[in-house]
């Protein structure tokens, strides 16, 4: 769960930043998490665009994108795409990959888009760590609004059942000299991680904040958007979920 934030340094260089923002900006944020893995990403795109026989040049969104890891592949894969992103750190870094057919743009997940889209993907659990629990709803309404009358969709999410059963109430993990300690609870229906660490003398404390949300809570937000769930699968290769056993809630609706 390493996507959802919320965050506040012990001793923060300025005041005004916001919860959603200053995790995702920061750059301790991709030291933590450098070691995720781009092979079985370029897999899971590769099944998923198979799957879904997307014509040559297709439009496509990569929604919440980061540092365009997906985006880029996907671009290579023949499609044009959009990757859109709150971070504005995050879209400045994928703009250095830019290219006729791959644009990068700081967005709103929450706000539909001027141009319409034969896929949208919202990948690696970039979803429902939103303060106010209407805005999982609003995020839905504006990625249907946002897609081709044959276009899909697909959220990619943990499995939040397989989550619960297997968490790590406490570890360190240590990167680039900096000993990460993170604490992992679920509280109010959200789960959270916190992770505290010294670096160069000063202390920090961010917290990760993701909504528990099972396959049933996004039936009850997708009947509401008007959104038709077509497909469900488990893991990257696609396979069928399993409420206790699949790692990842994959959501494939139009």
């Amino acid at each position: 769960m390493s996507e959802q934030q919320k965050a506040t340094p012990v001793n923060p260089p300025t005041a005004t930043a916001t919860w959603f923002g200053s995790w995702f900006d920061s750059p301790y944020y991709h030291i933590l998490y450098k070691d995720r893995n781009y092979n079985e990403a370029q897999l899971f795109m590769d099944n998923l665009t198979q799957y879904l026989n997307l014509p040559e040049k297709a439009k496509v969104l990569d929604l919440a994108c980061g540092k365009g890891r997906h985006s880029i592949y996907l671009n290579q894969l023949g499609y044009n795409v959009l990757g859109a992103d709150l971070s504005e750190n995050s879209i400045a870094q994928a703009s250095q990959h830019t290219n006729a057919q791959l644009q990068f743009k700081v967005h709103d997940m929450r706000q539909p888009f001027d141009e319409k889209f034969d896929a949208i993907f919202n990948l690696f659990t970039s979803f429902g760590y939103f303060e106010n629990e209407q805005d999982n709803l609003t995020t839905l309404q504006a990625i249907r609004a946002s897609l081709t009358d044959t276009g899909f969709a697909v959220i990619d999410f943990m499995n939040v059942t397989k989550v619960l059963q297997t968490l790590v109430p406490e570890e360190t993990k240590t990167v680039d000299g900096i000993d990460f300690n993170l604490k992992r609870y679920l509280k109010d229906g959200y789960i959270y991680k916190e992770i505290h660490f010294t670096d160069q003398g000063q202390e920090f404390h961010y917290t990760e904040k993701v909504k528990a949300l099972t396959l049933a809570d996004f039936e009850t937000l997708m009947e509401q958007a008007g959104i038709y769930l077509l497909d469900l699968f488990g893991d990257y290769k696609l396979k069928k979920f399993y409420q206790n056993q699949s790692d990842r809630l994959i959501m494939l609706f139009k």
